[in-house]
């Protein structure tokens, strides 16, 4: 019989690992009235390694515990990501090409994994002719954390609601070209960031669109009075600011004592997005072009058909004399 060593110990840490080790005894005795031995003592010596970032408790979680997702969250980071999306949302653009006057679909996300439920904000993007953000010219499409101010200019660039999920944001922008520029390529740049899914929005972490028809702002969640800065761009007030960065930070320090890297926010950027003109354009070159054609194909027929003419003029001409030939006059003999 083997029986288990009381007395176990944390053997090593390692950087990944928590290794306990301790033995199994087996310590035989005589059996019943013999007096006699089959087997010698034994020690078989037992390791077991345990991942550091786990839960080793074999009891039930309490509700008062930070749950393990929290430390997860502090322990793994986050991928964000900016795709042009179909207008159906179904699927990823196949070609990044646009016709002015179209819409572009685009869906921010951010893979959670195994995280603590997240809630996905986009808190600026500006569109360049380059990759570099920094750029000159640029065009502003959401600012004031989470205003998208490019539908003050066109009614069909607003956030689109409901979301089909926290960790997910869409919104359509009306396509453009910056004026005075040769180049139809353009790059959009937006500033993602996270909170808790449970956390309610405020100024700073919204999604806010404009309706011409109102002359309002709306949010696709959250209170209605939380876009109203965006009318005037008062939305980052310091003392706001302040009070939700140290909420993050309590909430971080709470969930992992041997917290890793964290990324709550990045800067994604897609494109180029490539611009053809409009149809329309286009077909009213076609129409003005016509004209012109058509009134050089005709003269190029009337020419050919003087030609024409002219040449059978000259053959009927030639057929006329050789059918009357001219007689010279027989002089008398003197």
């Amino acid at each position: 019989m083997l029986d288990p060593v009381q007395g176990t110990t944390l053997h090593l840490v390692t950087e990944d690992a928590l290794v306990y080790s301790t033995f199994l005894l087996h310590n035989p005795r005589p059996v019943g009235n013999l007096s006699i031995l089959r087997t010698n003592r034994a020690e078989v010596p037992i390791e077991c390694r345990y991942p550091r970032q786990g839960n080793v408790s074999s009891q039930a979680i309490l509700p008062t515990w930070v749950p393990f997702r929290t430390t997860m969250f502090s322990e793994e980071k986050l991928v964000f990501s900016l795709l042009l999306m179909e207008e159906d949302w179904g699927t990823e653009k196949r070609s990044p090409t646009f016709q002015l006057g179209e819409i572009a679909h685009l869906q921010a996300e951010v893979h959670t994994g195994s995280h603590v439920p997240l809630r996905l904000f986009v808190d600026h993007c500006v569109a360049t002719l380059t990759p570099d953000r920094n750029a000159s010219p640029y065009h502003t499409i959401v600012d004031f954390h989470g205003c998208l101010v490019d539908g003050l200019s066109d009614a069909s660039s607003a956030f689109k609601a409901p979301r089909p999920g926290p960790e997910t944001l869409q919104f359509m922008v009306a396509v453009f070209h910056f004026a005075n520029d040769s180049r139809n390529m353009v790059y959009i740049t937006c500033h993602l960031k996270v909170t808790l899914a449970d956390h309610v929005p405020d100024q700073l972490n919204k999604a806010c669109s404009f309706s011409k028809s109102s002359n309002s702002w709306s949010p696709v969640e959250g209170p209605a009075d939380i876009c109203q800065c965006c009318g005037n761009g008062s939305c980052g007030t310091p003392g706001h600011s302040g009070t939700q960065s140290r909420t993050v930070r309590q909430w971080h320090k709470s969930a992992s004592r041997n917290r890793r890297h964290v990324t709550e926010e990045a800067d994604v950027t897609v494109g180029p997005l490539i611009f053809l003109g409009k149809a329309s354009d286009r077909a009213e070159e076609g129409s003005t072009s016509s004209p012109a054609s058509v009134m050089l194909g005709l003269g190029l027929a009337a020419v050919g058909s003087l030609t024409l003419a002219m040449v059978g003029l000259g053959l009927a001409r030639r057929r006329r004399a050789a059918s009357h030939p001219v007689l010279c006059p027989v002089s008398a003999p003197q």
